[in-house]
């Protein structure tokens, strides 16, 4: 672009001011369309916030680094590409994946990090899985911005106690069941550790039910492979404990089918050097309690 400087009065000029008035540089009553002392004096203070060489010209420097901080989420698609975008969209859909439980840098850059981030959430939502973050996706961020907004990613797993636990078991009906020896396993032993806990739990497996489920109950599929699962549901990887729950009650509120169903898949049939049954007891452990905590009403 052709340099701004002061005196001009153009529609360039006017689109810099807004600008600058969106990030609190410039008052609204200031914006006028004519490069003046004041819209000179925001563009020197926001040359110093963004460490850049202080101007109170605009050039090509200066312009794209005011992009970089207006861009608002869903203002573009984004996706892996090279030069990476960048800016404060790209910021802001970190940050929401972030305090959703899917973790990446919050450094504004458009990576290999974010794009797997946001590959899991799109899985989570049951989604196309395809990186982009477009109309769709956009619409999933912001229907749980309730969720994400004014938070950071968690640092630490948040477990339920005893009596919470209990009282969600009563409370949530759920079906698990698996596909094969180790996944029916693991759904079992769930079922088993639930009704130790609270003799009257809904969470039960498949082959506990005495009757089929009803339209009331989740169906949780455990797999322990993507292609296992059925396409397009809420489809959510067992890879970090820490974030587990909170992915969890995303693709809990996410599930739209009837009958409501989603998928689970565990990292494999071994945990670290454990043999067989203690991997399906430390799944079945983890995983009940997970979903104890993202079903317990006062988790956020």
């Amino acid at each position: 672009m052709e340099g701004i400087s002061f005196n001009d009065s153009t529609a360039a000029v006017e689109d810099v001011q807004r600008k600058l008035a969106s990030l609190g540089l410039l008052a609204e009553d200031q914006v006028s369309g004519t490069f003046d002392d004041a819209t000179a004096a925001a563009v020197a203070a926001f040359c110093a916030s963004r460490k850049l060489p202080i101007s109170q010209d605009v050039d090509d420097k200066v312009w794209a680094a005011l992009l970089d901080a207006t861009f608002q989420l869903g203002d573009r698609t984004l996706f892996l590409r090279m030069p990476y975008f960048h800016g404060n969209d790209v910021a802001q859909l970190q940050q929401a994946l972030g305090a959703l439980g899917f973790a990446c840098d919050e450094d504004g850059i458009f990576g290999a990090h974010t794009e797997a981030a946001l590959r899991k959430f799109q899985m989570n939502m049951g989604l196309p899985s395809d990186g982009i973050a477009g109309a769709f996706t956009y619409r999933a961020v912001n229907n749980l911005h309730h969720s994400w907004e004014g938070k950071r990613a968690p640092q630490a797993a948040v477990h339920v106690g005893f009596a919470r636990a209990a009282d969600v078991l009563e409370r949530n009906a759920l079906c698990l069941f698996g596909t094969d020896e180790f996944t029916r396993s693991v759904a079992v032993r769930m079922s088993n550790l639930a009704l130790a806990t609270n003799p009257a739990s809904k969470i039960v497996s498949a082959e506990s039910l005495l009757v089929a489920p009803d339209e009331g109950m989740l169906l949780v599929h455990i797999v322990t492979s993507q292609t296992d699962a059925e396409p397009s549901i809420p489809f959510v990887t067992y890879d970090d404990e820490e974030t587990l729950p909170l992915r969890l009650k995303t693709a809990i509120g996410a599930v739209t089918l009837t009958p409501a169903r989603l998928a689970v898949c565990l990292p494999g049939t071994q945990w670290l050097e454990a043999g067989e049954d203690r991997s399906a007891q430390h799944f079945a452990i983890t995983l009940l309690d997970a979903f104890c905590t993202a079903l317990a009403p006062d988790f956020a």
